[in-house]
């Protein structure tokens, strides 16, 4: 294709992603006062049940001017928008890549497709269920005998914050499954980076989660190491089945691949009956018979 083509697919793609993620927001934005309820269900709202079962530690949600409410709804639905179409943007990615690829290398995108979307929604799903234990923590060191008033914006940004971070870190064992698979990385490789892989995780939930208290890291680092083994496991029978078919496959540039010296068997003579003579289909003549004789 040429350039001019590719650029026409990309908008091409871009248009279908566009208008997929508007028709979502649209119904987000249909449905937005139940997803507002579900966002602001683990604030803890101060009334008196609330107060004494919380110890005082509650908090108030409350706008400041005249267009926060409306651009914390289109926040809300916009956002629900994009979360709801992972399926399909990624597929347009996809399909704007895979006419340039070989055949092996599509069957690896397609299982990162197949892949990718539940990873990431599960991630998502992971971070709901911990954003009320995050809230309570984040409330916890508000001072004794006060009231944190919340602007919808700012708890929004921090419940977006907490289900991003989720969802792509559920992405990253499939990327390493993707980078054996195109033979950057080995899985014995992979097993060897295990601790630092393992402090690395640890230090990114630290930094990532929202709230400081070390159940929230946990609940984040916890699923991905797991997810990090299950990759190693993945990519190291991966490369059992390569080498399978390629035993030189895991040496190095400098180093010499094995040769079987040892001597086969080698065959019966078989019998080849002569054939006759050629019989010359007329008389040649002496300078022509001279010159085959040189030839000869």
């Amino acid at each position: 294709m040429a350039l001019a083509d590719h650029l026409r697919e990309l908008r091409n793609r871009l248009v279908k992603s566009v208008l997929a993620i508007v028709l979502m927001t649209i119904i987000a934005l249909i449905f937005h006062k139940q997803i507002e309820a579900l966002l602001l269900k683990p604030l803890p709202q101060c009334n008196a049940e609330t107060i004494k079962s919380t110890e005082g530690r509650c908090a108030q949600v409350s706008t400041i001017g005249l267009t926060a409410g409306f651009n914390w709804m289109l926040k809300v639905a916009l956002t629900a928008g994009v979360v709801a179409t992972v399926p399909i943007w990624l597929y347009q990615l996809w399909a704007f890549v895979a006419p340039g690829l070989h055949k092996h290398e599509r069957k690896y995108t397609v299982v990162f497709m197949a892949c990718g979307a539940p990873l990431f929604l599960a991630g998502v799903g992971l971070a709901i269920l911990l954003l009320p234990l995050t809230v309570e923590v984040l409330i916890s060191f508000t001072p004794n005998d006060t009231t944190p008033i919340l602007p919808p914006g700012d708890y929004f940004d921090i419940a977006t914050r907490l289900l991003l971070v989720f969802g792509l870190a559920f992405e990253f064992p499939l990327l390493l499954v993707m980078l054996n698979m195109v033979g950057i990385v080995t899985g014995k490789r992979l097993l060897g980076w295990w601790r630092g892989m393992v402090m690395g995780i640890t230090v990114f939930a630290a930094f990532a989660t929202p709230s400081a208290d070390p159940l929230t890291m946990l609940a984040l680092a916890a699923p991905i190491w797991g997810l990090y083994f299950l990759a190693v496991g993945v990519a190291m029978l991966n490369d059992r089945r390569k080498a399978r078919r390629n035993p030189d496959l895991a040496l190095d540039d400098e180093e010499a691949s094995h040769l079987d010296l040892s001597v086969a068997p080698v065959s019966e003579a078989e019998a080849i009956e002569a054939s006759g003579t050629p019989v010359a289909s007329g008389q040649v003549p002496a300078a022509r018979h001279e010159q085959m004789d040189d030839i000869t």
